[in-house]
Parts: C-alpha cells; structure tokens; sequence
C-alpha cells in the first residue's frame, strides 16, 4: 500500500518530490505514477485551484487538470493525501482525503492543460 500525502501552503501550492508517468490508455482514463515512483516525466507538485480543482504538473512540462466530482471543502488550506494499493492514479477511480478534516473527495478526470499552463 502506498501512502502520498501532500501539505499545502496557504498558497495551495502542494509540492511532491519524486515521480509519475503519464499513461493514458486509448479510449480509457489518463493515470498518473504515485509521487513515491522514480522515473521520467514525474508528477513534481500539484496546484490546487479551487475546491473542486487540482493541477497535476510532470516533470516533462505537461499539466493535468483534476475536477473532482464535488466540491472538497477543506481541499485549499489543508492539501490531502491518498492511498493507493496499484502503481497508479487513475481518472475517475481515486478518492482523496483532506488532511485536516478527513473529509473524503473523489478524482474526476485528468485532462491533459495546453502548454501554457505548464510556467504556473
């Protein structure tokens, strides 16, 4: 079982250290290694946006968009962690929890951002 758990800044900018590599499965959901995996094109943070959006930044310069399927109320003060029992994260089958308050919210899908987003 692999735990990642994230702190956000008041800023909501949540920082990662290690990895993730983008899979998108053709026709399926986009997944995304666990923050704890080595190897090219890692997840190095996360911005959250709003409460109901997270950005998920590679290492390779690409960003994902995660809406999840509702608002995550504590989502912006107090970042959140997941556990997973696979190597990854996949669209639309992952909940994560707000660290703080333990509320659980569930992952949308990833959708690949236009390059532009990739300086924020």
């Amino acid at each position: 079982m692999r735990t990642v758990l994230l702190a956000a800044a008041l800023t909501s900018l949540v920082i990662g250290t290690a990895s993730a590599q983008p899979a998108p499965t053709p026709g399926g959901p986009i997944c995304l290694r666990p923050f704890d995996q080595s190897g090219p094109g890692g997840v190095l943070r996360t911005h959250v946006v709003d409460p109901q959006t997270i950005l998920f930044y590679t290492a390779d310069g690409k960003v994902y968009q995660n809406r999840l399927k509702g608002p995550c109320r504590g989502l912006m003060f107090h970042g959140f962690s997941y556990v997973t029992h696979q190597d990854e994260v996949c669209s639309n089958a992952q909940a994560i929890q707000v660290v703080e308050s333990g509320e659980i919210c569930e992952l949308g899908p990833f959708v690949p951002m236009p390059p532009q987003h990739a300086s924020r």
